[in-house]
């Protein structure tokens, strides 16, 4: 007690809630940011994948008279955009695995990051890039053959 001055007091509830707020703020920022790259990605990889299948026009439409079907050519344009997935995610993960440990340091309760979050993620990212190219590339296989023969 010193003269002259009020008592201050807190409860523990308030001054726990004061400590964790700012990473309440942070976790609200990063879902926020993060659909807004997840929004961005799947566009961009949209119009390459149109951009793709624009280009490649007469290749799809020799491979249908030839007898493709729409899975192979499905897959045809899918493979490249899939590797390029797989690549970003084996490049990704240990950064990500870095990043998050140095971050989890600064807390008192450790927790460990298992190997399931990134599988996860890596299935989740390719899932997203399926869906996304799969739509075009299906699009692009179901056009008739001869209108896009007669492109030029």
């Amino acid at each position: 007690m010193v003269p002259g001055r009020a008592f201050k007091y807190a409860f523990l509830d308030e001054t726990y809630e004061k400590l964790h707020r700012a990473e309440q703020n942070q976790l609200q920022m990063f879902a926020v940011f993060a659909a807004i790259v997840l929004l961005i990605s799947c566009f961009g990889l949209f119009g390459l994948a149109t951009f793709a299948a624009e280009i490649r026009t007469k290749e799809i439409g020799i491979r249908k008279v030839l007898g493709a079907s729409v899975a192979s050519i499905t897959a045809l344009l899918s493979k490249d955009f899939l590797k390029l997935v797989l690549v970003a995610i084996v490049i990704a993960s240990p950064v990500a695995y870095y990043l998050m440990n140095k971050w989890l340091e600064s807390f008192a309760y450790k927790t460990e990051i298992s190997v399931w979050v990134f599988a996860a993620a890596g299935s989740l990212a390719v899932g997203v890039a399926c869906l996304t190219v799969g739509y075009q590339a299906i699009r692009a296989a179901l056009v008739n053959p001869v209108k896009s023969l007669k492109t030029e």
